[in-house]
Formats: structure tokens, sequence, C-alpha cells
């Protein structure tokens, strides 16, 4: 369990730190600026914690390289603790906040990831040497830099449906979206230089096994006492196969069979097969529950702070309840530019495309009735359910796939890029002995 506390949190900068030797002696100054990044800096002692964690995850993973010595890790680790301070500068000018109760479910998640409760999470994290309010900050420092990311890069990701229908039709959006096969099989095998003799036999032999499958016999017992292949002894098991990564006609044939069934035997170059489909997964037709939904959606700024986004939200609230047109508010308030010229119309969609909050107050709304004012990461939303409908999202349910590809193939590009951006665009000043000293 330690592994995966410390995958997922950082250790926490920790404070300045001052030291008294004796009761008379001046006091020692152990902690000092090695960057000052525009309107901050970078401690020691963050950069320290930063490090020792890197070599952390250095040992763990082995090697014949050993841990690099911290000298060798300090500048690389320093450019990424200005990185990340330049964001949550951002955040802080941007006005974003992390309510307690969104860090406390953020907490609470982590926790039941890793099959604990929060005081068992709390526990395991003084077991690993980590202070809780600690971890706590940093979980909330990610979240920042979570949500600045996303209004500066992700939101400004467009993918056209002319990408969508070439990723389609590509050899590579084909195999990527593609169902996904658990394939079991039985090899009977035949000896390169085997008589027709020996060919009708493993023939034969091959056509009895078929017909005992068709008639129920076991396809696991069978592969063990029968097959030749290298997995016979686990029941011929191949794990998870794209029909695409199958030699003909096995690519066709097994795309159209239901699970269970099992193929006639095929001659093979080095024998004859039989393969049994022992389950599916993705590229199959989905029948999903869909939301007619619309909302408001507010977003603290500049020259509107946090608690003013929420209170505007209550107030928009307040007047839907007694009777003003709810498409009309979203028009005039909404800052979703995707929705809002609609009347806040988000159509029909998918409930797992939406972030969980979002999601979770919309399944508790009724139909025709106004959720309360709510928090995602987006800001604070309004939202009235207009229907509910079960429908066969098949072909959506494949370009939102090719979207999501797409999307995240683009956001991966354009962060390093915002980041590069903002880092040559900042003041930064390193202050690390024997590094070079750069001001920009």
């Amino acid at each position: 369990m330690k592994t995966k506390l410390c995958d997922l949190l950082r250790p926490v900068v920790l404070g300045a730190m001052l030291l008294s030797t004796t009761a008379h002696a001046a006091v020692q100054q152990l902690d000092r600026v090695v960057a000052i990044v525009d309107n901050d800096v970078v401690m020691q002692s963050q950069l320290d914690q930063r490090v020792k964690e890197v070599q952390q995850t250095i040992a763990k993973r082995g090697g014949s390289g050993g841990v690099p010595p911290a000298s060798v890790l300090e500048q690389q680790v320093l450019e990424r603790l200005i990185v990340e301070n330049l964001q949550l500068q951002i955040g802080e000018r941007s006005g974003i906040r992390i309510t307690d109760e969104e860090l406390n479910g953020a907490i609470a998640t982590i926790a039941q990831r890793n099959n604990m409760s929060t005081e068992q999470f709390r526990a395991a994290l003084a077991r690993d040497g980590l202070s809780y309010d600690d971890a706590r900050e940093q979980v909330k420092r990610e979240m920042i830099i979570s949500r600045v990311r996303q209004r500066r890069v992700a939101e400004r990701i467009q993918v056209s449906e002319q990408e969508v229908k070439n990723f389609l039709a590509s050899d590579l959006g084909k195999m990527q979206l593609s169902e996904e096969l658990h394939l079991a099989n039985i090899q009977i095998q035949v000896p390169e230089s085997a008589s027709a003799a020996a060919i009708q036999a493993a023939a034969s032999k091959a056509e009895d096994i078929y017909r005992q499958l068709k008639q129920g016999a076991d396809f696991n017992k069978l592969a063990i006492a029968s097959s030749s292949s290298e997995n016979a002894l686990e029941g011929g098991d191949m794990g998870w196969r794209k029909p695409a990564q199958l030699p003909a006609p096995f690519d066709r044939m097994l795309s159209s069979m239901p699970v269970g069934d099992v193929t006639q035997p095929v001659r093979t170059p080095v024998g004859f097969i039989i393969l049994k489909v022992l389950d599916k997964r993705g590229g199959a037709t989905q029948t999903v529950d869909e939301v007619h939904v619309r909302h408001i959606l507010l977003k603290p700024s500049e020259i509107r702070s946090p608690a003013q986004t929420e209170e505007l939200a209550r107030k928009l609230y307040e007047r839907i309840e007694n009777g003003e047109d709810f498409a009309t508010l979203a028009k005039n308030f909404s800052e979703d530019p995707g929705s809002a010229l609609n009347g806040g119309d988000l159509n029909w969609v998918n409930p797992q495309s939406l972030v969980p909050e979002f999601r979770e107050t919309m399944a508790s709304t009724p139909v025709e009735s106004v959720s309360r004012p709510f928090q995602t990461q987006f800001g604070w939303h309004v939202l009235q359910v207009l229907g509910r409908r079960a429908t066969d999202n098949t072909e959506q349910a494949r370009d939102q796939q090719a979207m999501t590809v797409l999307r995240n193939r683009k956001y991966d590009e354009e962060l390093q890029t915002w980041m590069r951006q903002i880092r040559d665009e900042a003041y930064v000043e390193i202050k690390l002995p024997g590094a070079d000293q750069a001001a920009q």
C-alpha cells in the first residue's frame, strides 16, 4: 500500500524552519530561496523534498543505473517546481478556489481507490511518514493546477467532425476503436513433413473435438487434455485480442460470433485450430440511458469572486423557481459558450460523459424539475432535466471515442506548448548554487 500512496500523493512542501543551537546562540536559517518565480518563490526545502521523492521513485523501479545523486536531479526538479508554481499563481489570479467539501471528496476518493476509509487512509499516511494536513494541501494544489489547465488548455481544443470521420476511416482508428475478443484455442498440431494420412488423422481428431464442444463438452478440459498449444494448461486462454490482430479468416469470422460460440476447425500452417469466444468488450451495440438537460454555468473571474458567483447562481435559481424562463436566463447569464445561445440546452447527453458532480445532480433531479445550485470544476451550475430515454448509442459512442482519442492527443501537445509559453513569459531568477543564473 505504501507504493500506491506515494504514487498518488507527492510529498508536501515543508515550510521554512529555524533552529536555535543553544539558548543564547543566534538563530540559524536552514531554508533559503532557490528561485524567484514572478510574485512567488521556490524554497530549498521544497526542492529537497521533491528530489527525495524522485529518488525514492527511481529506487522502487530498480535498474542497473542506480539512483542518481541529488546534484544530478536538482536542476530538472527545480524546473518542474517553477512551472507548477506559475500554474498555481495563475489559479490564484483567476479566482480558482477549492472548497473544503470538494477537498474532502477528493481525499475520500483517493482512500476508496486504495480500499480504505478516510481514517484508515490517515493512518496509512502516518505509517509512510506523511502528514495528513500536508497531504490535503498537496491534493488541493493538484486540483487547482488541474482546473487551471482545464480553463487555459482543454477548453480551447477543438476537434472537427471531419477529423473524427477521417480517424474512424483510418487503419489506426479502426484498430483503436474496434471491439476486443477474449479468446481460447485448441490446437491439433501437424508436423511440417506429415503424411497425408497423418494430416487426415489430425483433421478427424479436430472434428471430433468440435462435435464434443457443440454437444456441451467443457472447452477448458478438452484444451488441457488434447491441445498442443503452449497455453493448453491454462485451458487454451489467449487473453484479449482485436480482430485486426488475428490472421484471416478469423478476423471476420469471430466478429460475427456470439460469446460462448466456437469456430469449426480451421487449417493453419501448424495444424488445425478451434477458437472459442469467451467474452467481448467495446465496439458492440450499446444501449444507453440518455438525459435531455439544460444548464446555466457561472464562472468565478477577476471581477467576480467565488462567493459572488455562488450568490448569483442562487439568485438565478430563485428567479426560475418564481416562474422566470430558464432559457432566457441562460441566454443572458450562462458562461458556457457551447449552450448559452441555445438557452443552455445540452441536448440529449450520456451521463457517463459528464463530470461526477453534474452527473449525480442530474440523476437526482426529476424530469421538468430544476436543481439547486451546485459546483463542479467548471464553476457553479443550475440545471433542468427535460427528459430521459434509452437509445442505441453505438454510432454516437464510436464518434465520442474517436473524439476523446483526438482531444487527448491534441491536449497533450497543447499542454506542452502552453507550459513552455508561460515559462518563457515569466520572470524567473535561479538562485541554486552551481546552476546557471537566469532572469526572464
